[in-house]
């Protein structure tokens, strides 16, 4: 069965993050503390996936004992908290697209959707567990002030700024298919930070199916 998903990071003010809070912030800690969360998140740091190219077979899925990339896999699928809640499944009247995204101006919004495939499991295998860690929140989930932006900038420019080889290897493991204009997972969170740091806003990001 086929489906559609969104990984999005936009930035807002201050008071609009302190609304969104009660709703997101204990879905996204709920899906930190799903078990085995933390023993899949613990296996990919220990032991880093080899090229995606050595992932699958004639099939087009992993082998059924490959159990380090289910593993992965697993782990950076969309949260079903997040999910349930930003499709509108907990609350009729909360729904990510309509109460978070929509009127966002293309600089105040980075967008990656994709069908059949997840933008942040392609953008956690091209960085590699080190540089994930850097990143606040829960696989691609996270909801900061202003404040907040400013002090994890270092971080986010730590992970997320390469060299010129080191930008070849991650593009090489970034599976992605980008059309023209479309902005690659590699850059397009940066540019948000830095904008947001710069114009004194928060950030949201959500990883989500949107069908």
């Amino acid at each position: 069965m086929g489906f559609t998903s969104i990984w999005a990071i936009s930035s807002h003010p201050d008071a609009f993050i302190a609304d969104l809070a009660p709703l997101l912030l204990p879905a996204m800690e709920a899906d930190r503390s799903e078990p085995h969360v933390q023993r899949r998140w613990e296996r990919w740091q220990q032991a880093p996936l080899p090229d995606h190219r050595t992932w699958y077979g004639s099939s087009g899925h992993p082998a059924a004992d490959d159990a380090a990339v289910l593993s992965f896999l697993d782990l950076t699928v969309p949260g079903r908290h997040i999910d349930d809640l930003c499709s509108g499944t907990v609350d009729p009247d909360f729904s990510a697209i309509e109460n978070v995204w929509t009127d966002r101006a293309d600089e105040n919004i980075f967008v990656s959707v994709n069908s059949k495939d997840y933008a942040v499991q392609s953008f956690f295998h091209a960085i590699g567990p080190a540089r994930a860690t850097l990143l606040p929140g829960w696989c691609g989930n996270f909801l900061l002030t202003s404040a907040e932006v400013r002090r994890t900038l270092p971080d986010v420019e730590r992970a997320l700024t390469f060299t010129d080889a080191e930008r070849a290897a991650a593009e090489a493991q970034d599976w992605l298919h980008y059309y023209p204009g479309k902005e690659c997972v590699l850059d397009g969170p940066l540019r948000l930070w830095r904008s947001a740091a710069a114009s004194g806003l928060g950030l949201c990001g959500l990883a989500v199916h949107i069908s």
